[in-house]
């Protein structure tokens, strides 16, 4: 634009103002804002899964002026959240996040003039080079041979045999012997592997393998739970036969409530084994994240909190913040929230409470955002990881028994609504990174998320009221992706904390108790962690052993699988610990310019391939390469003696 456009300075008359239409050289401030902007709605939008289930999966239908409020006030809330903590979060040098370094490597290589080194090249072309490879190779486990997104050796060996394919499938099972060769499964669910420390992906993969390789084999084998007559991984809910839960019957179809003599006649919900083991797991990281924070980063809060008060700054990137630009005025945050809160409650009173969730509830969940917002945001800003949060559902679950949305939409406000706080303060970050105007940022963030949320909206309307079938992956044809796998979690999690409710599983109505004793666990767990730093100060290494992170490890998972998880390992720790030591020049020159283009030649590639086939039905080539899956289908069947489901060999 800069150089087609005239130059030519037009004056108005009368006044001083003038204006040109050449908006001058695209500039490093312009692309950053840019990204800023984009990031405010690359996140999935949460409230979009609650909509779906809605129509989807329980197949009611819902009012879209009280789904698009929905929409967009849980996005729109964390702002609030994310004004408030902006000193502790941000402006401290210590919270650092991890994953805004790649952003600023490419920034650097796109706009920094280089000198291209004797035999080698510049940054900029090193992400062109990789990118336009990423690009053409996407093409083969996105459209022509889906397969290799997930192989398992075992499964290809072993065909008839359920053991050996739960102990082989990387989609369904452990995992044991499987690979991708798509950076789609590297990255798909847990982020690049590139941006994250090597000892955050230790933590990890350490929770990782206890949990898969050790923890879950020997409850299933040892048959805890009657874990043999359901899946080894699953995330369904099932009746105590084996078969999929029928959750009709405990809904009363005119309240949409639970249903009482319906559930005793269906009895009680069985999870799998690592599903049960999961919330577990997820209890215990909640209050884990409580006492790390508390033991390891208590008095730097605290310190922080009296320089806040005092107006001390010790950061250089805050103080030169300071100096050049106008800070956004605290009182925007707090209209912001409070005429958020009021939309809420809104969309939750209103419309004849479709929603079902009363305006008690919307103000409990957005305290219970306020108060998680500062722990999980530090756990991020230094980990690159997010714990997970259930507590949410549990509250609401024990509060308010028997009304599935009311479950899922206060998840929403009080747990999305922090996520998006901690997306936002990210972003600040970078913008404080890069020397951004901070009402510059405000407002791009802003005006990125309402247009992002009413697409998202738009959209997944469009899809639900046009798409056949949608979410039912038996009905859909072959290579369809309109599968919902995510969804589907979220759908058996609205049956789990909301029709059923916690007491009557994780509850004494419930077979899984025992799972509560995760919060004591999860408490106590940094514990030693902290002794021992605190006793060995000069062992470094200690302090690196993050239990909130670790306990929360499988948190994504069954969304994610096994293969994603070994292949994040793998080329996290290639690069990020191997690479880093050994060629740590070339790691701090490359590594963070070759995440975001294998990011953004699998995102083009992505996009090109469903604008111009997928959108149109045409799938790919009907063989057997293209199965979105790594053909171990008996890893979904049960090795209990006389449990029969459909597809599977009866034990």
């Amino acid at each position: 634009m800069a150089a087609c456009l005239p130059r030519k300075v037009v004056g108005i008359k009368g006044t001083r103002w003038s204006f040109s239409l050449n908006p001058g050289p695209f500039n490093l401030k312009e692309h950053v804002l840019i990204t800023i902007f984009a990031n405010s709605g690359s996140s999935y939008v949460y409230a979009v899964g609650v909509i779906t289930i809605v129509k989807a999966f329980y197949h009611r239908d819902i009012h879209p002026l009280a789904a698009m409020l929905l929409t967009q006030t849980t996005q729109l809330m964390g702002y609030g959240w994310a004004g408030l903590f902006r000193k502790f979060l941000v402006d401290s040098p210590y919270m650092w996040w991890p994953s805004n370094l790649v952003q600023v490597s490419l920034f650097r290589a796109l706009h920094e003039k280089e000198k291209r080194p004797k035999g080698g090249s510049t940054r900029l072309q090193f992400f062109l080079v990789v990118l336009a490879a990423s690009f053409a190779y996407y093409t083969v486990p996105n459209y022509l041979f889906p397969t290799i997104s997930s192989i398992s050796v075992v499964c290809l060996v072993w065909r008839n045999s359920v053991t050996a394919q739960q102990i082989g499938s990387g989609a369904h099972g452990l995992g044991v012997g499987s690979f991708g060769l798509d950076w789609a499964t590297v990255a798909g669910f847990l982020g690049t592997p590139l941006s994250t420390p090597a000892f955050a992906i230790m933590n990890v993969m350490a929770g990782f393998f206890l949990v898969v390789y050790v923890l879950l084999p020997v409850a299933y084998w040892s048959n805890a739970y009657d874990a043999r007559r359901f899946p080894i991984i699953s995330s369904n809910v099932f009746m105590a036969n084996g078969s999929r839960y029928d959750v009709s019957r405990v809904l009363d179809p005119a309240t949409f409530k639970f249903s009482q003599s319906g559930y005793d006649d269906a009895g009680q919900i069985n999870l799998s084994i690592f599903f049960a083991f999961n919330y577990g797991l997820s209890f215990a990281a909640l209050a884990a994240t409580l006492s790390h924070v508390a033991l390891f980063h208590g008095r730097s809060i605290w310190r922080q909190t009296k320089a806040t008060v005092s107006g001390q700054q010790t950061d250089v990137h805050t103080r030169l913040m300071k100096k050049n630009y106008m800070a956004v005025p605290q009182w925007w945050f707090h209209v912001m929230l409070v005429l958020v809160l009021g939309l809420s409650i809104f969309a939750c009173e209103g419309f004849g409470q479709e929603l079902q969730l009363p305006y008690w509830g919307v103000l409990l969940a957005a305290g219970l955002a306020f108060f998680s917002t500062l722990p999980i945001g530090i756990i991020t800003a230094t980990t690159n990881q997010q714990p997970l949060n259930v507590v949410t559902e549990l509250i609401i679950g024990y509060l308010y028994p028997g009304r599935p949305l009311a479950s899922v939409a206060f998840k929403t406000y009080g747990y999305i609504s922090m996520s998006q706080a901690i997306m936002f303060l990210m972003d600040f970050k970078l913008g404080h990174y890069m020397k951004i105007p901070p009402r510059s940022m405000f407002a791009v963030q802003l005006v990125g998320t309402v247009l992002a949320s009413s697409v998202y909206f738009g959209t997944s309307w469009w899809l639900l009221e046009s798409v056949g079938n949608i979410c039912d992956p038996a009905r859909l044809p072959a290579g369809s992706p309109w599968t919902c796998p995510s969804d589907e979690v979220f759908y058996n999690a609205s049956v789990i904390w909301g029709v059923v409710g916690p007491q009557r599983i994780f509850g004494r109505l419930g077979r899984y108790a025992k799972m509560n004793y995760f919060f004591l666990a999860g408490a106590l767990a940094p514990v030693p962690m902290w002794a021992l730093s605190r006793a060995f100060p000069e062992r470094g290494w200690i302090r690196l052993i993050n239990m909130p992170v670790l306990l929360s490890a499988t948190g994504v998972m069954p969304s994610a699988r096994s293969v994603n998880y070994l292949m994040w390992g793998a080329v996290g720790l290639t690069f990020n610990h191997v690479v880093y030591r050994r060629y740590k020049a070339w790691w701090a020159r490359h590594n963070y310019v070759l995440s975001a283009a294998l990011d953004a030649g699998v995102a083009f590639m992505g996009i090109a391939s469903y604008a111009m086939l997928q959108s149109r039905g045409v799938n790919g080539v009907n063989w057997w390469g293209l199965q979105v899956d790594d053909h171990c289908d008996l890893a979904r069947c049960p090795t209990a003696p006389g449990i029969s489901v459909p597809g599977c060999p009866v034990q």
